[in-house]
């Protein structure tokens, strides 16, 4: 199936376990799994229709909307269906506290903070901004791809300096800002390279040892 194809109900193998599937809940900005949950064909569709996860409660035996009292909603970003069409994951951008004992996660993390894994994420950004469509040939990524390794490893180092004045003149704000759009620079050139984040993973890991 087309990654970008919306998945109908009627591919999901709800006979399989009673009228019910397994849904798995991760945050589409961090990577982290959130929660585990339960949907019947009447809550998958809610849930598409209205983009924001609706369950069917098992101990409450009806649909339950993730926030629907304590306002902190699940909004749908991505859905995906497994290779036996009978399990979801769900990437969600959530609103406050996923777990009803305060937590961010159902999982005992407190904190649902971001990680390396949207490294990855933008790099993945980048590549698809990289293709020639008529989608991506307003962006940045391409245009800048599109000016030659030259032009782009120029911008790499003009991050490079920005980020050393900032840290000098100890301006954290500004500096954590450099260090982005430094990052970002450096993805790109490494994709000018075709050298993948996992490749330079490799290098370091290599030299700790």
């Amino acid at each position: 199936m087309n990654k970008n194809e919306k998945i109908q109900s009627q591919q999901i193998d709800f006979k399989k376990q009673s009228g019910l599937v397994p849904v798995v809940i991760q945050d589409n900005k961090t990577m982290r799994v959130l929660m585990l949950g339960f949907m019947n064909q009447e809550a998958f569709e809610k849930t598409q229709k209205e983009g924001k996860v609706t369950f069917f409660s098992r101990t409450k035996n009806r649909l339950w909307t993730k926030g629907e009292t304590s306002g902190n909603f699940l909004y749908v970003q991505k859905i995906h269906l497994d290779c036996d069409n009978d399990t979801l994951l769900i990437f969600v951008k959530p609103e406050g506290e996923v777990c009803h004992k305060g937590n961010d996660t159902c999982f005992g993390e407190e904190k649902n903070t971001a990680n390396i894994n949207f490294l990855q994420h933008l790099e993945d950004t980048i590549e698809k901004r990289s293709e020639d469509t008529e989608e991506n040939a307003s962006s940045y990524t391409n245009k800048l791809l599109k000016r030659g390794v030259h032009k782009v490893a120029q911008k790499v180092g003009e991050e490079a300096v920005e980020v050393v004045i900032d840290a000098m003149r100890a301006d954290k704000e500004r500096f954590k800002e450099e260090c982005g759009d430094l990052l970002y620079h450096l993805l790109v050139l490494m994709k000018s390279q075709d050298v993948k984040i996992d490749e330079v993973m490799e290098v370091l890991e290599k030299r700790h040892k």
